[in-house]
C-alpha cells in the first residue's frame, strides 16, 4: 500500500494553519488582492480582457511612461548598451548611464551627489538601515510608506511615530530623543512631501526648523512631488523654499519621469556612505543601462524644459477643473493624488467595480494601505487625460 505521510504524526504539521484558510479569510474581509492583465501600454486610456478603460489609476503623472521621445531614448539606449547590467555596480563597475543619471539627478535637485537604485523601495530600506542603527532614533509621521516603515525597523533604531502632520508631538519627540540618544547617537525624522494615498502635503518648512533646533537629520520622500512641483518640477522642498536643508532627498523615477528606479540626493559623504552600506545597493544588480540612459534625458532635459512646463500646467489645469466639479463633495486637493473616502473595505470593492463596469480604472485602496475604515477610491490625475476624461469622471463619481 501507498507509505504513510512522513508528517501525518507530528503535531505542529497537524495544525499548522494552510494557505487557503489565509486566501479565504483574506477574501471574507474583502482585502484580497488580484493581478490585472493590461493589454496596452501606460497612458491614459488603457485596454484590458478586450475593454477600453480610462485609466485614473496610474502615477505617471506627466504622462511620459508613453511618451514617443522617452520611447526612443530607450531604445537607443538598448543600442548602445543592451539589456542588462550583469551584476551590482560594485562588482561589474558603473556603466556610463548610472553615472550620468546620478550626475543629472544631482544637479537637477541642488544637492553634491546622488545614488540610483532598483526601486523607490530598495532606495528607502537601503539608505534607513545604511544609517541608524541600536542606540539611534527614528521618528516618522503616521502615514508614511510601507517602504520607510520596513526601512526604520530593519535598522534596529529606536522607532516612534508622531501622529500625521502633528508638529506639536514631533516637537516632543525630538526632545525626548535628544535626551535619548548618547553623544554618537543619530535622530532622524523622515517624512514625505506628499502623502501616497491622501494627497496632501507634508509642513516641511516647519518639520525643517524644529530638525535644525534638536539638530536632528531630515530624510524627505518626495516620490509623488518629484517632477510635478517646485521650479521645474524640483519638488514641493524646492517649492517651499528648504531643499539645501533637507539632509536626504529620496523619491523615484516611476512616477512623474514614467520610468523605473529610486533615488537618493544629498553631500558626497552622505552618497559615499551608502555605496559602502546600503545592502540594497550592495548586493542588488544594477538598473539596465537603459532605462538609465533614457531617465538621464528626462530629469536633464524634459523635466525642466518646456515640455515639462507644459505638462504641468495642463496637469494643474485638470486638478483645478476636478475640483470645481466635485465641489463640497471632495475636500480641496493639494496633489494630483486624490482620495475619495468610502469607509467600508466591502464598500469601496463595490464602488470600484462599479465603476469599471462604466469604463474606469480606480482602484480601491484597503487595510493595511490604509487604515481600517478609511477604504478609499484613489483618484490620480495626469497630464495625458483629457478635459473630457475629468468631466466623465466627476459625473460618475457623483451618480
Amino acid at each position: 500500500g501507498q507509505a504513510a505521510c512522513p508528517h501525518a504524526a507530528c503535531p505542529r504539521f497537524h495544525f499548522m494553519r494552510s494557505i487557503d484558510e489565509e486566501l479565504t479569510a483574506l477574501r471574507e474581509a474583502s482585502l484580497l488582492r488580484t493581478l490585472r492583465t493590461l493589454d496596452s501600454p501606460q497612458q491614459a486610456c488603457i485596454q484590458s480582457s478586450g475593454r477600453t478603460l480610462r485609466n485614473f489609476s496610474s502615477n505617471d503623472y506627466l504622462g511620459f511612461a508613453a511618451d514617443e521621445e522617452v520611447r526612443r531614448e530607450l531604445i537607443r539606449g538598448v543600442e548602445r548598451w543592451g539589456a542588462g547590467a550583469g551584476a551590482s555596480r560594485l562588482v561589474c563597475g558603473s556603466q556610463g548611464p548610472h553615472r550620468e543619471l546620478e550626475s543629472a539627478l544631482a544637479a537637477f535637485k541642488g544637492t553634491e551627489a546622488a545614488l540610483t537604485f532598483s526601486s523607490g523601495y530598495a532606495a528607502a530600506t537601503g539608505t534607513l538601515t545604511a544609517l541608524m542603527g541600536r542606540g539611534d532614533v527614528l521618528i516618522l509621521d503616521k502615514l508614511c510608506h510601507a517602504s520607510l516603515i520596513d526601512g526604520a525597523r530593519l535598522s534596529g533604531a529606536t522607532l516612534r511615530v508622531f501622529p500625521h502632520n502633528n508638529l506639536d508631538r514631533l516637537a516632543h519627540l525630538l526632545r525626548w530623543a535628544q535626551k535619548e540618544t548618547g553623544p554618537s547617537g543619530r535622530v532622524m525624522v523622515v517624512t514625505e512631501s506628499v502623502f501616497s494615498m491622501d494627497g496632501d502635503r507634508a509642513p516641511l518648512a516647519e518639520i525643517v526648523a524644529l530638525k535644525e533646533a534638536s539638530g536632528a537629520l531630515l530624510m524627505v520622500d518626495e516620490a509623488h512631488a518629484f517632477g510635478v512641483m517646485g521650479c521645474q518640477g524640483r519638488g514641493l522642498a524646492d517649492e517651499l523654499g528648504v531643499s539645501e536643508r533637507v539632509d536626504i532627498q529620496m523619491g523615484t523615477l516611476s512616477k512623474a519621469a514614467g520610468l523605473h528606479g529610486g533615488y537618493v540626493c544629498g553631500s558626497r559623504p552622505l552618497i559615499d556612505l551608502l555605496i559602502n552600506r546600503a545592502r540594497s545597493f550592495i548586493y542588488s544588480t544594477a538598473p539596465p543601462p537603459a532605462v538609465a540612459a533614457a531617465a538621464a534625458v528626462v530629469v536633464s532635459r524634459l523635466l525642466p524644459g518646456e515640455s515639462g512646463d507644459r505638462r504641468r500646467d495642463a496637469l494643474a489645469g485638470l486638478i483645478r477643473r476636478f475640483a470645481g466639479l466635485m465641489g463640497s463633495r471632495l475636500a480641496p486637493p493639494q496633489s494630483a493624488v486624490i482620495p475619495v473616502i468610502i469607509g467600508s473595505e466591502a464598500a469601496a470593492m463595490e464602488r470600484s467595480a462599479a465603476l469599471l463596469d462604466q469604463g474606469f480604472l480606480i482602484p480601491a485602496i484597503r487595510y493595511p494601505t490604509v487604515a481600517r475604515g478609511s477604504a478609499r477610491l484613489r483618484v490620480t490625475l495626469t497630464a495625458a487625460h483629457t478635459p473630457e476624461d475629468v468631466d466623465a469622471l466627476a459625473a460618475a463619481l457623483l451618480q
